[in-house]
């Protein structure tokens, strides 16, 4: 961990003096879309532009990139405004392609990085090519490991212009997120590398145009060296991921008010309010674990009524109570407090059974 960490080459991403912004569209469509976008994003802000060429899906026979001429394209982009173009590769083959168009900053999505055989390719390919940049998109699952795996293995390549892309984890539970930001494992992961540059993606936490702004935000308050965001010349017509795309107007508008925070910023400031967000994400995640928690009695009511079965069961309650006492004992949490929210609970779920019944 020490190797990795003090191996980091940070010299592409200080240089800049600015927060990192990368920018465009989720999928290069057409040579038309991309140069267009491209003119339409302010160079001041966004120092490279970005278009997905090969597009990994869940299912077959959805679109799944525009390939090779995509890259014809963004290599266009680069000669006609300036600014540095990156892609998202997958495999051995996407490396040499991207090589061969000039592209200077190569990220590695989730599904590949929770690959280790697929990332040992990648990085096999990349041996030599020390002056590319590349960002690793954290695991789908949050899985430390992994991630730092995924780094070690691009450094044994002699890769060292490394960082790494947040973009959110699955989750199992309601989120008004897309991806859940899980801002206390990118507090852990910062702790074991603290020289790691990380680039926050809140298109891809949010999967909406409503609450990138937000998240953004909250990437600075966690001194994140930049962000990712998808920006589109025509986006609820953008042919994947329409609903998490803005248009170029739009992200300045953004970068404006999130240059005027990041001035503001004082270091205790951006310390307290990380916990802040930290606390607020646990909060929005035990209100949603709350509401699975009542629909569950709601279906238990339904069942109870349809077997003529008591709702009150005096024994079950109390192995409840010693389960739950016992496992908060062993985390460190009074049995006071578990007493107090448990009882509470029950006393809601015998309500909401009642009202069925």
């Amino acid at each position: 961990m020490e190797k990795l960490n003090n191996s980091i080459d940070r010299s592409w991403i200080d240089k800049l003096n600015k927060p990192l912004i990368i920018s465009g569209p989720c999928s290069a469509e057409s040579e038309q879309q991309i140069l267009e976008t491209a003119n339409r994003l302010n160079p001041s802000y966004v120092q490279v532009f970005r278009a997905g060429i090969w597009k990994p899906r869940t299912k077959p026979n959805n679109f799944e990139g525009i390939g090779k001429k995509g890259l014809e394209w963004l290599h266009k982009v680069k000669k006609n405004t300036g600014f540095m173009i990156a892609t998202e590769v997958a495999n051995a083959e996407h490396v040499k392609l991207a090589i061969s168009f000039e592209i200077d900053v190569l990220w590695i999505g989730a599904r590949s990085t929770a690959s280790p055989f697929t990332i040992q390719e990648i990085a096999n390919a990349l041996e030599g090519e020390n002056n590319k940049i590349i960002l690793v998109k954290n695991p789908i699952h949050p899985d430390i490991e992994l991630w730092i795996g995924a780094l070690e293995r691009l450094l044994s390549k002699g890769i060292k212009k490394l960082g790494v892309i947040h973009r959110g984890f699955y989750t199992y539970k309601n989120s008004k997120y897309r991806n859940q930001p899980n801002w206390n494992f990118l507090l852990n992961f910062r702790s074991l590398l603290p020289r790691i540059p990380i680039i926050c993606d809140p298109s891809h936490i949010c999967g909406n145009k409503e609450g990138i702004f937000d998240i953004a935000k909250k990437a600075y308050h966690f001194q994140n060296e930049g962000l990712m965001i998808e920006s589109h010349c025509d986006p609820d017509h953008a042919w994947s991921d329409a609903q998490q795309q803005i248009t170029p107007e739009r992200l300045l508008e953004m970068l404006k008010k999130l240059t005027d925070i990041k001035k503001c910023d004082q270091k205790s400031k951006r310390d307290l309010n990380s916990f802040r967000i930290v606390i607020d994400e646990l909060d929005e995640n035990i209100i949603a674990l709350l509401a699975e928690r009542m629909n569950i009695s709601k279906k238990l009511g339904s069942f109870k009524k349809a077997s003529n079965i008591a709702i009150y069961q005096p024994d079950r309650w109390k192995e409840i109570m010693e389960k739950s006492i016992h496992l908060g004992r062993s985390l460190g949490i009074s049995e006071e407090l578990l007493e107090g929210i448990f009882k509470l609970l029950h006393q809601e779920s015998i309500k909401i059974q009642n009202q069925i019944k």
